[in-house]
């Protein structure tokens, strides 16, 4: 396809991703000579020009083929379960098998979640589609061909955006976007199981024949970061849309990389496939180091080779897989077997047919959900949150629900439950491994406490002792814990004050330094107070006896 860019494009796209390398050449004949010729009085002076050349920069440029699962009890064409993890071949029909004389059967429910995909991405439907044989013969594959979507595919021509963030704490967000070439509805091969110390190879054709969508992406980026970017973004779109579980760790998400480097305003480069990734924190390491890896070889003098490479994740390396200086022809034929799939809307579907036995794209379209990038606006706009904090947010299956039950269920401001949320919450379940749906503090529990906060029945430090006893014994309720602990406030000023008097007799060079004008040294004095409570006094309050103890 026509890839070609402008240089204005190409410094847009390149934002955080150019590849530098050596910028000047050199600077030489700087010495400017005047010579007197002894026989003449003619003076003749020779001035060197002082000229500088600069080598462009490399660009990197990257393109995607991601192959998603679709979610489905069945196959794309033969009625077997999806299942993962079930026992090698256990889930194999005759059709899987290629046994003679068995025909495909178009699983409805595929379609129907390639046409939501397609729109999730602004593709355009073709109402039109065909099925393609592409042949190559691979013990995984029974029927030495694979069903797909060659020449017609079932849509086109789409965009997806997708956000960076700057900085440690991605306190800026920088919005970029992809084409998408096209969508394709094909199956799935068997998997091969290599046996390296008695030399056999198992053939497991469970996976035989399951549905995928294959996304592929023009080449619209320049590095890893925005590439993991992209992916992630999908990732959670065919989660919104319930059209794949989209779990790389499962294989329902694998990543072909195409990469290639070249100078800005120039053709692009012979471009390398790195194959089958699995993550989209490799996908970017596998990306950097590709275009690392061709800058060296092509600064050396070398060449790139069109070949198909794999990402060593222990190294950290692509290594070669195989070349494609002998393209393989896959002889491409329409499959017999299969008639034209034909897509209506509201004005050209039928009279008098059962809805049941088409598909109408616009009642799709009507179904679609709200898409992660307008959740992520309309939390900033509802809620007054952060933009970083609404990618958090959104980014974890089931946390947005969570925060909308907290802050219906709770007297505190958005934006203190977001911090909770986020330091404390998500802290914990990370540390833990465990999703937003196994929490043991759920979402009342959480309210419960941060209510007891706003109500200056605790402090804030007796609250995360609280809520860390809440997540070691489940079950337990705030006020219980409050009451067993005895955390409450301390309401009683003169035994306050009484505390305050024993801590500043203790601490006569922190007074000293304070009196001398150093008003930051009473923030240890309040700490000191804190401690001896055990978090129990207000630090407002505290703050209020030591200034005018202190005066």
């Amino acid at each position: 396809s026509p890839m070609a860019a402008s240089i204005g494009e190409m410094c847009g796209r390149g934002l955080f991703c150019w590849v530098k390398t050596i910028n000047v050449w050199a600077v030489r004949l700087k010495r400017h000579a005047k010579r007197n010729v002894h026989s003449s009085s003619t003076h003749y002076q020779l001035k060197t020009q002082i000229k500088t050349k600069r080598i462009p920069e490399w660009a990197g440029v990257v393109g995607l083929e991601i192959h998603v699962q679709i979610s489905s009890q069945s196959k794309l064409f033969s009625g077997s379960r999806v299942q993962f993890s079930a026992p090698p071949n256990s889930l194999v029909s005759f059709f899987d098998a290629s046994l003679p004389g068995t025909l495909p059967v178009l699983n409805r429910h595929c379609v129907e979640a390639a046409v939501m995909t397609a729109f999730a991405l602004n593709c355009s439907i073709n109402k039109k589609s065909l099925f393609d044989r592409k042949h190559y013969f691979y013990a995984d594959l029974p029927a030495g061909y694979q069903i797909t979507q060659q020449r017609l595919p079932i849509a086109v021509n789409g965009t997806l955006t997708y956000s960076l963030g700057l900085g440690q704490k991605w306190n800026q967000m920088v919005t970029k976007s992809v084409r998408i070439k096209q969508i394709q509805l094909e199956q799935d091969s068997g998997k091969s199981l290599h046996d390296e110390t008695r030399s056999r190879t198992f053939i497991d054709l469970n996976r035989a024949g399951v549905g995928l969508i294959e996304i592929v992406m023009e080449p619209d980026m320049s590095c890893g970061e925005e590439a993991a970017a992209a992916v992630r973004e999908l990732q959670l779109i065919l989660q919104t849309l319930g059209t794949s579980q989209a779990n790389m760790a499962e294989g329902q998400m694998r990543v072909d990389a195409n990469v290639s480097v070249h100078h800005p305003g120039e053709p692009y480069g012979v471009r390398a496939e790195v194959k089958n990734i699995n993550s989209a924190r490799f996908l970017a390491k596998a990306i950097d180091y590709e275009i690392q890896r061709q800058i060296k070889v092509l600064e050396n003098g070398g060449e790139i080779l069109n070949e198909t490479r794999a990402f060593d994740d222990k190294t950290g390396r692509t290594v070669p897989m195989r070349d494609k200086e002998g393209k393989q022809d896959y002889r491409f034929c329409p499959e017999p077997n299969l008639p034209p799939l034909i897509l209506y809307d509201n004005q050209t579907i039928p009279a008098h047919v059962d809805a049941q036995q088409v598909i109408n794209i616009d009642w799709l379209r009507e179904q679609l959900p709200e898409m992660p990038s307008a959740k992520r606006e309309h939390l900033v706009q509802q809620y007054g949150i952060l933009p970083e904090h609404s990618f958090t947010l959104v980014n974890e299956v089931g946390l947005v629900e969570y925060f909308q039950r907290v802050v219906e269920q709770t007297q505190s401001n958005p934006k203190k439950v977001i911090g909770w949320i986020i330091n404390e919450l998500l802290g914990h379940l990370k540390q833990c491994n465990l999703p937003v749906k196994q929490s043991p503090i759920s979402s009342a529990s959480l309210s419960e406490l941060l209510n007891l906060l706003e109500k200056g029945s605790i402090s804030s430090s007796a609250a995360k002792q609280v809520f860390q006893e809440m997540w070691s014994n489940e079950g337990k309720s705030a006020a219980e814990i409050v009451k067993e602990k005895n955390l409450g406030l301390i309401q009683d000023q003169k035994e306050l004050e009484k505390i305050c008097q024993t801590i500043i007799k203790g601490q006569q060079e922190v007074v000293s330094e304070y009196r001398k004008g150093n008003k930051k040294v009473l923030n240890k004095l309040i700490g000191l107070v804190q401690k001896a409570t055990q978090g129990r006094a207000d630090p407002v309050v505290v703050k209020a006896i030591l200034e005018e103890t202190l005066s």
